[in-house]
Protein backbone atom coordinates (compact mmCIF):
# COMPACT_ATOMS: atom_id res chain seq x y z
CA UNK A 1 0.00 0.00 0.00
CA UNK A 2 1.18 3.63 -0.48
CA UNK A 3 3.27 5.02 2.37
CA UNK A 4 2.92 8.60 3.56
CA UNK A 5 6.07 10.65 3.05
CA UNK A 6 6.61 11.19 6.78
CA UNK A 7 6.74 7.42 7.25
CA UNK A 8 9.16 6.78 4.42
CA UNK A 9 12.15 4.57 5.24
CA UNK A 10 13.94 5.11 1.94
CA UNK A 11 17.67 4.37 2.27
CA UNK A 12 17.19 3.08 5.84
CA UNK A 13 18.65 -0.33 6.74
CA UNK A 14 16.58 -2.70 8.86
CA UNK A 15 17.47 -6.01 10.48
CA UNK A 16 14.48 -8.29 11.12
CA UNK A 17 15.33 -11.31 13.27
CA UNK A 18 13.22 -14.27 14.33
CA UNK A 19 13.57 -17.88 15.40
CA UNK A 20 12.39 -19.58 12.23
CA UNK A 21 10.91 -22.43 14.25
CA UNK A 22 8.30 -20.76 16.45
CA UNK A 23 4.52 -20.83 16.20
CA UNK A 24 4.67 -17.01 16.15
CA UNK A 25 6.88 -16.81 13.08
CA UNK A 26 3.81 -16.04 10.94
CA UNK A 27 4.15 -12.40 12.06
CA UNK A 28 7.55 -11.96 10.45
CA UNK A 29 6.63 -11.74 6.73
CA UNK A 30 4.16 -8.93 7.52
CA UNK A 31 6.71 -7.04 9.63
CA UNK A 32 9.34 -7.34 6.89
CA UNK A 33 6.88 -6.46 4.12
CA UNK A 34 5.78 -3.29 5.92
CA UNK A 35 9.39 -2.14 6.23
CA UNK A 36 10.08 -3.00 2.59
CA UNK A 37 6.99 -1.13 1.38
CA UNK A 38 8.23 1.92 3.28
CA UNK A 39 11.50 1.71 1.35
CA UNK A 40 13.88 0.07 3.80
CA UNK A 41 16.72 -2.22 2.79
CA UNK A 42 16.34 -5.46 4.71
CA UNK A 43 18.63 -7.95 6.39
CA UNK A 44 16.56 -10.96 7.40
CA UNK A 45 18.04 -13.15 10.14
CA UNK A 46 16.72 -16.56 11.18
CA UNK A 47 17.91 -19.87 12.56
CA UNK A 48 16.56 -21.99 9.69
CA UNK A 49 17.14 -21.70 5.95
CA UNK A 50 13.59 -22.67 5.02
CA UNK A 51 12.17 -19.79 7.07
CA UNK A 52 14.54 -17.36 5.40
CA UNK A 53 13.91 -18.55 1.86
CA UNK A 54 10.14 -18.12 1.98
CA UNK A 55 10.29 -14.54 3.27
CA UNK A 56 13.20 -13.49 1.04
CA UNK A 57 11.45 -14.77 -2.08
CA UNK A 58 8.20 -13.01 -1.19
CA UNK A 59 9.99 -9.69 -0.68
CA UNK A 60 12.06 -10.02 -3.83
CA UNK A 61 8.84 -10.35 -5.81
CA UNK A 62 7.92 -6.92 -4.41
CA UNK A 63 11.20 -5.53 -5.69
CA UNK A 64 12.68 -5.08 -2.23
CA UNK A 65 16.42 -4.96 -1.63
CA UNK A 66 16.83 -7.86 0.78
CA UNK A 67 19.57 -10.08 2.17
CA UNK A 68 18.78 -13.35 3.96
CA UNK A 69 21.31 -14.49 6.56
CA UNK A 70 21.32 -17.83 8.36
CA UNK A 71 22.37 -17.28 11.95
CA UNK A 72 22.34 -19.10 15.26
CA UNK A 73 20.93 -16.15 17.18
CA UNK A 74 21.83 -17.69 20.53
CA UNK A 75 25.55 -17.51 19.72
CA UNK A 76 27.47 -14.29 20.28
CA UNK A 77 29.93 -14.82 17.42
CA UNK A 78 27.19 -15.52 14.90
CA UNK A 79 25.21 -12.42 15.86
CA UNK A 80 28.30 -10.20 15.72
CA UNK A 81 29.09 -11.55 12.24
CA UNK A 82 25.62 -10.76 10.93
CA UNK A 83 25.70 -7.20 12.23
CA UNK A 84 29.21 -6.54 10.90
CA UNK A 85 28.19 -7.93 7.49
CA UNK A 86 25.16 -5.61 7.39
CA UNK A 87 27.28 -2.59 8.25
CA UNK A 88 29.95 -3.58 5.74
CA UNK A 89 27.33 -3.87 2.99
CA UNK A 90 25.18 -0.80 3.69
CA UNK A 91 27.22 1.35 6.05
CA UNK A 92 24.90 1.27 9.07
CA UNK A 93 21.81 -0.25 10.69
CA UNK A 94 18.89 2.10 11.39
CA UNK A 95 16.21 -0.33 12.56
CA UNK A 96 16.16 -3.62 14.47
CA UNK A 97 13.04 -5.76 14.89
CA UNK A 98 13.23 -8.83 17.15
CA UNK A 99 10.51 -11.49 17.13
CA UNK A 100 11.59 -14.38 19.39
CA UNK A 101 8.69 -16.11 21.10
CA UNK A 102 8.97 -19.86 21.32
CA UNK A 103 6.01 -21.13 23.31
CA UNK A 104 6.34 -23.46 26.27
CA UNK A 105 3.45 -24.75 28.38
CA UNK A 106 3.85 -27.14 31.27
CA UNK A 107 2.75 -27.30 34.93
CA UNK A 108 5.45 -25.63 36.99
CA UNK A 109 6.14 -28.60 39.25
CA UNK A 110 7.17 -30.63 36.22
CA UNK A 111 9.47 -28.04 34.60
CA UNK A 112 13.11 -29.11 34.52
CA UNK A 113 16.07 -26.77 34.82
CA UNK A 114 17.07 -27.65 31.25
CA UNK A 115 13.61 -26.67 29.99
CA UNK A 116 13.70 -23.38 31.88
CA UNK A 117 17.15 -22.52 30.52
CA UNK A 118 16.13 -23.51 26.98
CA UNK A 119 13.13 -21.15 27.00
CA UNK A 120 15.30 -18.29 28.24
CA UNK A 121 17.95 -19.12 25.66
CA UNK A 122 15.42 -19.11 22.81
CA UNK A 123 13.34 -16.09 23.85
CA UNK A 124 15.64 -13.75 25.78
CA UNK A 125 19.22 -14.42 24.75
CA UNK A 126 18.81 -13.50 21.04
CA UNK A 127 17.12 -10.22 21.99
CA UNK A 128 20.00 -9.37 24.34
CA UNK A 129 22.69 -10.26 21.79
CA UNK A 130 21.08 -8.43 18.87
CA UNK A 131 20.17 -5.33 20.88
CA UNK A 132 23.67 -5.12 22.33
CA UNK A 133 25.41 -5.52 18.98
CA UNK A 134 23.09 -3.37 16.86
CA UNK A 135 22.50 -0.86 19.63
CA UNK A 136 26.21 -0.16 19.93
CA UNK A 137 26.26 0.80 16.23
CA UNK A 138 23.19 2.99 16.67
CA UNK A 139 24.65 4.79 19.68
CA UNK A 140 27.83 5.42 17.71
CA UNK A 141 25.77 6.70 14.77
CA UNK A 142 23.58 8.86 16.99
CA UNK A 143 20.24 7.43 15.88
CA UNK A 144 18.30 4.19 15.71
CA UNK A 145 15.03 2.40 16.32
CA UNK A 146 14.60 -0.96 18.05
CA UNK A 147 11.28 -2.81 18.30
CA UNK A 148 10.99 -6.00 20.35
CA UNK A 149 7.87 -8.05 19.66
CA UNK A 150 6.65 -9.62 22.87
CA UNK A 151 3.37 -10.86 24.35
CA UNK A 152 0.75 -9.39 26.64
CA UNK A 153 1.78 -12.29 28.88
CA UNK A 154 4.79 -10.17 29.76
CA UNK A 155 2.42 -8.42 32.18
CA UNK A 156 -0.28 -11.04 32.70
CA UNK A 157 0.06 -14.52 34.12
CA UNK A 158 -1.22 -17.71 32.50
CA UNK A 159 -1.45 -21.04 34.19
CA UNK A 160 0.94 -23.78 33.03
CA UNK A 161 2.98 -21.03 31.34
CA UNK A 162 5.05 -19.47 34.12
CA UNK A 163 8.36 -19.95 32.32
CA UNK A 164 7.10 -18.55 29.01
CA UNK A 165 5.53 -15.57 30.80
CA UNK A 166 8.80 -14.95 32.63
CA UNK A 167 10.71 -14.91 29.34
CA UNK A 168 8.33 -12.32 27.91
CA UNK A 169 8.51 -10.25 31.08
CA UNK A 170 12.30 -10.29 30.82
CA UNK A 171 12.15 -8.92 27.27
CA UNK A 172 9.72 -6.19 28.33
CA UNK A 173 11.84 -5.01 31.26
CA UNK A 174 14.96 -5.20 29.11
CA UNK A 175 13.20 -2.97 26.57
CA UNK A 176 12.09 -0.43 29.17
CA UNK A 177 15.58 -0.19 30.62
CA UNK A 178 17.27 0.21 27.24
CA UNK A 179 14.76 2.92 26.31
CA UNK A 180 15.94 4.93 29.31
CA UNK A 181 19.61 4.18 28.76
CA UNK A 182 19.78 4.90 25.02
CA UNK A 183 17.14 7.60 24.62
CA UNK A 184 19.76 10.32 25.13
CA UNK A 185 21.56 9.00 22.03
CA UNK A 186 18.39 9.27 19.90
CA UNK A 187 17.99 5.50 19.94
CA UNK A 188 14.35 4.64 20.67
CA UNK A 189 13.61 1.20 22.09
CA UNK A 190 10.01 -0.02 22.18
CA UNK A 191 8.07 -3.24 22.60
CA UNK A 192 4.86 -4.36 20.93
CA UNK A 193 2.92 -6.73 23.18
CA UNK A 194 0.59 -8.71 20.96
CA UNK A 195 -2.59 -10.33 22.18
CA UNK A 196 -4.48 -13.22 20.59
CA UNK A 197 -3.64 -13.43 16.90
CA UNK A 198 -4.32 -15.94 14.15
CA UNK A 199 -2.33 -16.65 10.97
CA UNK A 200 -5.64 -16.95 9.11
CA UNK A 201 -8.20 -14.26 8.36
CA UNK A 202 -11.43 -15.72 9.72
CA UNK A 203 -14.87 -14.26 8.84
CA UNK A 204 -16.36 -12.41 11.85
CA UNK A 205 -19.33 -14.75 12.16
CA UNK A 206 -16.96 -17.74 12.38
CA UNK A 207 -14.48 -15.99 14.68
CA UNK A 208 -17.22 -15.20 17.19
CA UNK A 209 -18.01 -18.88 17.66
CA UNK A 210 -14.70 -19.37 19.49
CA UNK A 211 -15.07 -19.07 23.27
CA UNK A 212 -11.76 -17.22 23.59
CA UNK A 213 -13.05 -14.13 21.79
CA UNK A 214 -15.38 -13.37 24.69
CA UNK A 215 -12.32 -11.83 26.36
CA UNK A 216 -11.36 -9.70 23.34
CA UNK A 217 -13.12 -6.30 22.94
CA UNK A 218 -13.50 -6.65 19.14
CA UNK A 219 -14.77 -10.24 19.53
CA UNK A 220 -12.17 -11.56 17.11
CA UNK A 221 -8.51 -12.48 17.04
CA UNK A 222 -6.09 -10.12 15.38
CA UNK A 223 -4.15 -10.72 12.20
CA UNK A 224 -0.59 -9.40 11.74
CA UNK A 225 -1.50 -7.70 8.48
Amino acid sequence: MPVLEEYSLTNKVAIVAWAGSSSYDFYTPYLAQALAEAGAKLVLVANTQSALDSVVQALQHLGAEVLGTLCNTTQEEDVERVVEDAVARWGRVDILVNNFRTEFAKPMEGVTLDEFERVMEQNVRPVFLLCRSVGAKMVEHGAGRIVNITSTLAERGLWNSAVYCASQGAVLQFTRSLALEWGRYNVRVNAIGTGWFSPEEIPPEEAQKELLVRYIPLRRKGHPR
